[in-house]
């Protein structure tokens, strides 16, 4: 999956690989001590000949300790 948007300083890699996607229309990723999360947009892009899923950040929650 492509991962689109959030804040700049967030250390998560443009691309994302991941086994299966269909039953994943929203996924959070563990960064630091939040989780960014990212919603699966509708839309496909194609890097280097592949069709990709297009997720675009949409919030940050804190880990709860």
């Amino acid at each position: 999956m492509l991962l689109r948007g959030g804040p700049d300083w967030i250390p998560i890699p443009e691309i994302w690989h991941v086994k299966s996607l269909e039953s994943e229309p929203k996924v959070k990723i563990l960064c630091g001590n939040a989780y960014e999360h990212f919603e699966f947009s509708g839309l496909y892009a194609t890097h280097e000949g592949a069709e990709l899923p297009v997720y675009r950040w949409s919030c940050r929650t804190y880990v709860a300790e």
